[in-house]
């Protein structure tokens, strides 16, 4: 099967969801057995609600309007390539699927396309498909056969310059006709689909006539080319236009052997100016938080990178890594140690996706978890703010790190602990940021009564996600640190609580012990603290099934992406 063609087989399998959406008429009885696992389907696909994620496109002009379709074309090639990185095996299984017109058939391919393979991301990846393997945790970025202790043996090897290839985010590692381990390009190994996306990017940026958007897609489509971000990452952190793409490889989540390799995603955007100058205040407060970080003043940036915008989007289409389970609510890229350290990082705010998430999820989540006085407090403001502070967070802190008297990154020194260690940091420093500018005065002291008991909330929401996943083990972390330090309580009706005079106390240690282990490297500490506290204990536990009627998360319907393509 040629590589272009995978995409073909994409865009079918979406459109026979859309055209199977509902009960057929006039079908044969089918098998009980098939009807069994057709409703277990289901019922599994239920925890993620259909949303319909609209945005205003109405003031952009035709032209615009066209390359934003282009860009959304582009964002659907991007699915393909991430089926490939995920498993080798997932685009001959796709095709299997779409042979299968039965009731069982049809809900395969639905939950299918929504994990982006044949494993419930929400059960531990536990497979749904007969025939399916236990998922890879090394994805498809390595050799079959292999194993982590040979990749860990040939990469201690290697030089200095050809080790940083192999361990880099744009490299596959694959055997030579030699048998041994190589590192190839991505721009060599998905080379029909990268082309196919340049393509579609190069016709957007003939039809904008907007110059930082013009720049960031022509940049980009050369960088599919030649493997080399850099630039292309630097036009997109200048990017100043009512279209806000972002397209590439960047998350590291699906390589869980070491965090090194970058999952392709799309999130293509349309910037709500409004919102966006109300947070612009933010980013003047960072080196301010950073200077006060509750950790060895050594390991604080003394001179954070200058330019550090922040954007409050509108989802039109995502794809790919951006598009697998449970939705983003926000992101903060890019990833590359060498922009973050001398330009900062661009925080994205998904405002649609956090206002669905918000209604159709944390609410319902907060009348079975919280205590009934703490309730009224789970606020929006509140949840879209931290949600920032999170991004923001990821941006400071140690990054570029000196162990033992050797230059490094604390990705590359916590290696698979690396995601969860810093999501679990982002969340519980994103709070120690605000108590530190409500104090401050820049927020109003309102957050104090609803920051907490708010986040409270959503931790039962993001453990949800499982603890096969980064942000759900990182939650996790927090809640049992929590517990056993008096920040959280526990009813005796099982409903949980904040102790206002312990959790401020709570937030600043933790943010100290995640900090300090990542300066320092510490992955015995890293691996110690998803040991003792990434569990879900009974407490937790028996919140958790009380919400089996309340949704994981969302299932975004793109209409606006529909009508533009259309």
């Amino acid at each position: 099967m040629s590589r272009p063609s995978v995409f073909l087989f994409v865009a079918l399998a979406a459109a026979v969801l859309v055209a199977c959406g509902g009960p057929r008429q006039n079908q044969a009885p089918v098998q009980q057995q098939d009807n069994s696992e057709a409703q277990t389907l289901k019922t599994m696909t239920a925890r993620f609600v259909p949303v319909d994620l609209t945005a205003d496109v109405s003031a952009l002009p035709p032209n615009e309007r066209r390359a934003l379709a282009k860009l959304v074309e582009a964002a659907k090639v991007i699915d393909a390539l991430f089926l490939r990185q995920v498993w080798a095996g997932n685009e001959p299984m796709l095709l299997d699927l779409l042979r299968d017109s039965s009731e069982a058939g049809r809900a395969r391919l639905h939950y299918f396309m929504l994990n982006k393979g044949p494993w419930s991301r929400l059960d531990e990846n536990a497979p749904f498909v007969a025939g399916a393997p236990k998922k890879p945790e090394q994805a498809n970025f390595y050799p079959a056969g292999a194993t982590k202790a040979d990749v860990e043996a040939w990469l201690k090897t290697l030089s200095g310059a050809e080790r940083a290839k192999a361990t880099g985010f744009f490299t596959t590692i694959r055997r030579g006709s030699d048998g041994r381990f190589l590192a190839v390009p991505y721009s060599l190994e998905y080379q029909g689909e990268v082309a196919q996306v340049a393509g579609l990017l190069r016709e957007a940026a003939d039809l904008t006539t907007q110059p930082t958007l013009k720049a960031y897609l022509e940049t980009r489509a050369a960088a599919f080319a030649s493997n080399d971000y850099y630039e292309s990452d630097l036009a997109w952190m200048a990017l100043d236009a009512t279209i806000e793409p972002t397209i590439g490889p960047y998350e590291v989540y699906e390589d869980e052997w070491f965090n090194y390799k970058a999952a392709f995603e799309a999130f293509i955007t349309i910037r709500d100016a409004t919102e966006t100058d109300k947070l612009a205040r933010f980013g003047a407060e960072l080196q301010g938080i950073e200077d006060n970080l509750p950790i060895d003043p050594t390991y604080r940036n003394p001179r954070l990178g200058a330019l550090a915008p922040i954007r409050v989007v509108n989802t039109v289409f995502s794809s790919g890594d951006a598009n697998r389970g449970v939705q983003t609510a926000a992101f903060n890229l890019p990833n590359d140690e060498r922009i973050v350290a001398e330009k900062g990082s661009k925080r994205v705010m998904l405002k649609n996706n956090q206002e669905a998430k918000f209604r159709m999820v944390l609410q319902p989540i907060a009348k079975v978890a919280l205590a009934a006085a703490d309730q009224p407090s789970v606020d929006f403001e509140a949840f879209f703010t931290h949600i920032l502070m999170h991004e923001l967070m990821h941006g400071l802190g140690p990054h570029n790190v000196n162990v033992n008297g050797r230059a490094t990154t604390v990705r590359g020194e916590l290696k698979e602990t690396y995601s969860t260690i810093e999501e679990a940091k982002a969340d519980v420093s994103g709070l120690f940021a605000l108590q530190f500018l409500v104090d401050k005065g820049v927020l109003d002291r309102k957050f104090e009564q609803t920051m907490y008991k708010t986040y409270l909330a959503s931790m039962f929401r993001s453990i949800r996600f499982g603890l096969n996943e980064s942000h759900g083990r990182g939650v996790a972390i927090q809640l049992n640190y929590f517990l056993d330090h008096g920040g959280a309580t526990v009813a005796s009706d099982g409903t949980f609580a904040i102790d206002a005079a312990k959790i401020k106390q709570n937030v600043l240690d933790l943010t100290r012990d995640i900090m300090t282990m990542q300066a320092t490297g510490d992955y015995a500490a890293a691996k110690e603290m998803l040991s003792s506290l990434a569990t879900v204990r009974p407490p937790v536990k028996a919140v958790l099934d009380r919400l089996t009627g309340v949704p994981v998360d969302i299932e975004p319907r793109f209409a606006t992406a529909d009508e533009l393509v259309r």
